[in-house]
């Protein structure tokens, strides 16, 4: 598939009096002139309109745990087929995608799909649900909408992993197809979204308050922290009491360690015991459903109850060796509901994915 024909008309622009044209679909709001491409770099004007230059390409398919997203509420234990292009509308210095959302490079781009081709893998493959991740899904909204209503109409499920950072008009159309989103809050300061992120932190906790109040679409949230930069208790505390308040304390945060790579390489990794504070400090401000990631910490990754505090999904890795909730989603023992997404088995078949990761090639 050459590049014309992978581009698609795209939406959420509008023409500027000068000729060029603006982007409507994020808070860069950019400004472009005939063959000149956002900063997310996958979409540009020609001829005149905007145009997305990634629909029905992506940098490949993996089937993976639905933990990996990460995603501990929202069917547990089963598969999900995971996908993204190229791009991204942040420029994180830490990114730990950098080769795919810095990429601009249509090479990265080896595997052509229609949303049909993709759906009816995610069958094939057993897989419940399709993630669009590992450069942020809003930069190729269409591609993704139109994926995600090909997998509705075969029974597959939608999951977002995305740093939100998208306008109200794109998101009311993403969002109304995910099923379940992992949001990347990057931290709690405006000073760090602008230097390490080059972009804003208030449109993200709008966003996240509208997900989750005004949305049918299950939310999840992850920070990555960073030592010496969105790490210490002071914020980490700001951070989880807004959870806490805005959104409510059954909103599962993940608080994940970040590794050097990209611009940070001199940054060393965070300590496991960093992780664990940060759990903690998120646990007295009220949260019920804290996790760590990237680090093997059982306490860190097990789901309990919320009134009696049983452990009722123990995970390993991305293994799951024990899952006590009944079949509607309770705790078996005090019979509160746990809140979230869940079914009557461990993925389909009864059995829990679990910690492997199978590259799909589609074409």
């Amino acid at each position: 598939m050459n590049a014309p024909e992978a581009e698609r008309a795209a939406r959420w622009w509008h023409a500027l009096p000068d000729g060029r044209i603006q982007c409507d679909l994020c808070p860069r709001d950019c400004q472009l002139h005939e063959g000149q491409r956002g900063a997310c770099f996958v979409r540009r004007m020609r001829g005149g309109a905007m145009r997305l230059t990634t629909w029905g390409r992506s940098s490949g398919f993996c089937l993976d745990p639905i933990e990996k997203k990460p995603l501990n509420h929202f069917y547990p234990g089963s598969a999900v087929l995971s996908f993204g292009t190229a791009g991204c509308n942040l420029a994180c210095r830490f990114c730990q995608n950098w080769d795919i959302s810095r990429a601009k490079d249509s090479d990265r781009l080896m595997d052509s799909a229609s949303p049909e081709s993709i759906a009816e893998a995610a069958r094939r493959c057993g897989a419940d649900s399709v993630a669009y991740t590992y450069n942020d899904p809003v930069i190729f909204a269409e591609y993704a909408i139109d994926t995600a209503l090909a997998c509705r109409e075969r029974g597959v499920r939608n999951v977002a992993v995305t740093a939100a950072y998208i306008h109200p008009e794109p998101a009311r159309a993403f969002f109304a197809v995910m099923d379940a989103a992992n949001v990347d809050l990057k931290a709690f300061t405006e000073d760090f979204y602008n230097k390490l992120c080059a972009a804003r932190l208030s449109p993200v906790l709008d966003r996240l308050a509208w997900i989750h109040h005004e949305t049918d679409c299950w939310l999840e949230i992850t920070t990555l922290l960073i030592p010496g930069h969105n790490d210490g208790a002071a914020e980490i505390g700001r951070l989880a009491a807004w959870v806490a308040r805005e959104l409510g304390p059954e909103v599962p945060l993940h608080f994940t360690a970040f590794h050097p790579d990209w611009k940070m390489t001199d940054t060393p990794p965070t300590p496991p015991q960093t992780l664990r504070h940060a759990r903690r400090i998120a646990q007295d401000a009220g949260l019920r459903h804290v996790y760590t990631g990237n680090v093997r910490d059982s306490e860190g990754a097990t789901t309990c109850c919320a009134r009696c505090h049983a452990a009722l999904i123990v995970r390993d890795g991305y293994a799951i060796p024990r899952y006590e909730l009944t079949a509607d989603g309770r705790c078996p023992h005090c019979q509160t509901p746990l809140a979230g997404h869940f079914g009557p088995c461990l993925g389909r078949g009864g059995q829990a994915f679990g910690e492997r990761r199978v590259p799909v090639r589609l074409s």
